[in-house]
C-alpha cells in the first residue's frame, strides 16, 4: 500500500511535473499547446480545452471533500462548460488548474493512513485512498486523449 508521499507523487506526476513519457502531464501539455490546437474540433472528438475543464470538474470536486467540504459534483454536469473566449481566459483557468492540483497533492501529502482509508463523503463512494487513486487513473486516461488528439490536430493543420 502507498504511503501518503507516495499517492502524492504519482498525483503530481500527472498532473504537475511527471516527465515519465517526455512532458507527460497536464501542466505541460496545456501550458505549451497553441490556443488554435486547445479549441480545434475533430470529427467527434472532444477538444483538449473541453478534456481539461472536465478533468479541473474532477479534481477540484474531490479537493472540496478532501478539505472537509461536500461532494457537490455529478458525472451527468461534467462536460458542460462554454469554450473560453480568449487567451488571457484560457490562462486564468489554466492557472486555477494547476493551483487546485498543487493544493490537492500538498493536502493527501499531509495525511495520516489512518485519513486514506477513511470514507470518501459517504461509505458507498470507498474509501478517499479509492478515489484519489481514481483520479490518478482517470487523469493518465485523458492525458492520453489529449496527447493523441494534439497529434492530429498537427496533422490536419
Amino acid at each position: 500500500m502507498e504511503t501518503p508521499l507516495q499517492l502524492a507523487n504519482r498525483f503530481r506526476e500527472v498532473y504537475l511535473n511527471g516527465e515519465w513519457v517526455v512532458y507527460t502531464n497536464y501542466k505541460t501539455q496545456l501550458s505549451e499547446t497553441p490556443r488554435e490546437i486547445l479549441t480545434k474540433k475533430l470529427e467527434d472528438l472532444n477538444t483538449i480545452e473541453s478534456i481539461a475543464f472536465h478533468i479541473h470538474y474532477y479534481v477540484h470536486g474531490v479537493l472540496n471533500v478532501l478539505e472537509g467540504g461536500t461532494l457537490e459534483i455529478s458525472d451527468k454536469y461534467s462536460f458542460d462548460f462554454p469554450p473560453t473566449k480568449s487567451e488571457e481566459e484560457w490562462k486564468s483557468f489554466l492557472m486555477t488548474f494547476i493551483e487546485d492540483c498543487e493544493k490537492f497533492a500538498n493536502i493527501i501529502e499531509k495525511m495520516s493512513d489512518e485519513d486514506l482509508d477513511g470514507d470518501f463523503s459517504e461509505n458507498k463512494y470507498g474509501s478517499k485512498r479509492k478515489n484519489i487513486n481514481a483520479l490518478i487513473e482517470h487523469g493518465y486516461y485523458h492525458l492520453g486523449q489529449i496527447i493523441l488528439i494534439k497529434k492530429l490536430a498537427n496533422k490536419n493543420l
